[in-house]
């Protein structure tokens, strides 16, 4: 089976979807392929959110932001739409799955201890994502 194909999405495409590739990267390694993007790219990756994954040994320093386009949809297995913000239709059968991730400011959580509960989130959610592709991926080869 091909290795499969994750495109995480946000909408500045510079904390969370990058954030959630970063984090796939180092939970799934060379066995899933990863790209994120953004509905309206920014321009630059949130300080906060490079700052809290380097805590968790992941560098995405030399990312950059990207612009979704239908073609990056198409080219990938699942589409995962991190947050409500965003909004991305299927294109050419790709599932889009969409993570109503935590949002600790709508609770007074700022700064850093905000971006360490999101990492953390959105962590849980990766490791649960890479448990079901190794699912799926064990069920093909027999």
């Amino acid at each position: 089976m091909p290795k499969p194909h994750i495109l995480f999405v946000c909408v500045k495409n510079g904390g969370k979807s990058q954030m959630a590739a970063g984090l796939m990267r180092q939970a799934a390694g060379d066995a899933v392929t990863v790209d994120s993007a953004g509905t309206k790219a920014g321009d630059k990756l949130n300080a906060l959110s490079v700052e809290s994954l380097t805590e968790a040994g992941v560098d995405i320093s030399a990312g950059r932001p990207k612009q979704l386009t239908d073609d990056l949809i198409r080219s990938a297995d699942l589409v995962v739409v991190l947050g409500a913000e965003a909004k991305v239709e299927p294109v050419g059968g790709t599932p889009v799955e969409v993570w109503e991730t935590d949002e600790p400011s709508l609770r007074g959580i700022e700064g850093m201890e905000r971006m360490r509960l999101v990492r953390d989130d959105i962590a849980r959610r990766v490791k649960q994502l890479t448990e079901r592709l190794k699912t799926v991926s064990a069920g093909s080869d027999g």
